[in-house]
């Protein structure tokens, strides 16, 4: 067999490939969805492992149980105030790190 066929890519070529490059639009969405989509993962794990369940963080915060199924799963663009509070009623440590653009 080709062992030029068979070459292995790594995951940023693939993302290159089908998504587009480093600083074309099409890639930013893509970067910033997923961000957002591990954002609602992460606070769903540690929901989980509070032993929470969706509405009693919902009740921690003062939102409906509606509104952290949908931060969970990235179906909505929650306030950046409603995230911090989440993030508050679970008792988690949040960092930012915010670069300036060229």
């Amino acid at each position: 067999m080709n062992k030029d066929i068979l070459r292995k890519k790594d995951l940023n070529e693939m993302i290159d490939d089908h998504i587009g490059k480093v600083g074309t639009s099409k890639r930013d969405i893509f970067e910033d969805e997923l961000r957002l989509d591990i954002l609602g993962q992460t606070i769903k794990k540690i929901r989980e492992e509070k032993h929470l369940t969706q509405e009693q963080l919902g009740e921690l915060v003062g939102v409906k149980k509606a509104q952290i199924s949908k931060i969970e799963n990235n179906f909505t663009d929650a306030r950046f105030e409603t995230i911090l509070k989440v993030f508050r009623a679970l008792n988690a440590k949040i960092s930012f790190n915010v670069e300036k653009g060229k």
